[in-house]
């Protein structure tokens, strides 16, 4: 591997592990109750899209969380 290539690589790694933490501190926060009410109040009204289409897997999602969370722990716990 070339090493601007290498660079790029280690870079864009940096910059993942960040956003990462920064996923994992956004999940651990509690929106406070008014905001959650309007998160969930908001939907629109008409769409293009089927029913179908606007639901999703809340398993899969929770599945995907419980990742990203190992993912840190062994990430903090290695270095």
């Amino acid at each position: 591997m070339e090493p601007n290539q290498k660079e790029l690589r280690t870079v864009a790694n940096q910059e993942f592990i960040e956003a990462l933490n920064q996923l994992g501190d956004i999940l651990q926060e509690s929106p406070p109750d008014e905001e959650e009410a309007a998160l969930v109040e908001i939907q629109p009204e008409e769409s293009s899209e089927s029913e179908s289409d606007q639901k999703f897997d809340l398993a899969a999602w929770e599945d995907a969380v419980a990742d990203i969370e190992k993912y840190l722990e062994n990430r903090t716990s290695s270095t």
